[in-house]
């Protein structure tokens, strides 16, 4: 099975899950993975921003309150930078690890989830890189009603990563969120047949395929010479 490495920020989960069979052949790392989870109770990352912002933004249960946290480091940019060192090292070793784990199992189209893709300069790593653009007052609008925040907060959230207008200047591929329902899944429809292309000879010399291709080739290649170095 090949494999293609798709980076999609904000992708909506909805238009992907219901395509049914083809979540047999997609791998999804997401804010929400295993492997990301890096504010869980007890791991590296929790010890370090506990020590570093204190007991205040723990729950009862001793777990992280992520919007208390998120109010205080999106208000402050001092504060979400110290955040950003500290969580860094966790997130990307947790996102490699996944990705090498999907590749093993042989997925077809690995999709990553990563709001903060180009300001952690990662998108040279990653190919195709797309952006799901809305207006300004569109997605201000949605994340007041998704996280339930006021307009400060919204606004401060918003401000603390680069435009979207900047980020679409970037990205190989856009895809227009401000339609409807209906209009966003035909345009995924139409991003889904070029990302499942044929993998070009540069691409498929990086897939599961590829690299077994190339590990026999090479074995073979030894033995036959050990046999006929062995009868001169």
């Amino acid at each position: 099975m090949t494999f293609l490495l798709l980076m999609l920020i904000l992708l909506l989960g909805w238009v992907l899950f219901p395509l049914g069979s083809l979540i047999f052949c997609f791998g999804c790392i997401t804010r929400g993975s295993h492997y990301l989870d890096v504010l869980k109770k007890d791991t590296g990352g929790y010890k370090g921003v506990v020590a570093a912002f204190g007991d205040d933004i723990l729950q009862a249960n001793g777990e992280v309150d992520r919007p208390k946290l998120g109010q205080i480091v999106f208000s402050d940019p001092g504060k979400r930078q110290l955040l950003n060192r500290l969580l860094a090292p966790y997130i990307s070793s947790g996102i490699w690890w996944e990705i090498l784990r999907l590749w093993f199992k042989g997925y077809k189209v690995i999709v990553l989830d990563i709001p903060l893709l180009f300001e952690a300069k990662m998108d040279k790593w990653t190919k195709p890189n797309i952006v799901v653009w809305v207006d300004t007052e569109t997605q201000l609008q949605r994340l007041m009603a998704r996280d339930r925040i006021n307009e400060e907060d919204a606004r401060n959230r918003i401000k603390a990563q680069l435009s979207l207008d900047l980020k679409r200047s970037q990205a190989n591929i856009v895809i227009d969120n401000s339609g409807s329902l209906e209009d966003l899944e035909e345009q995924f429809q139409k991003v889904l047949v070029q990302v499942t292309r044929p993998l070009t000879w540069s691409e498929f010399w990086l897939s599961r395929q590829g690299t077994f291709s190339a590990l026999v080739s090479t074995v073979v290649g030894v033995a036959a010479g050990k046999n006929v170095l062995s009868k001169l």
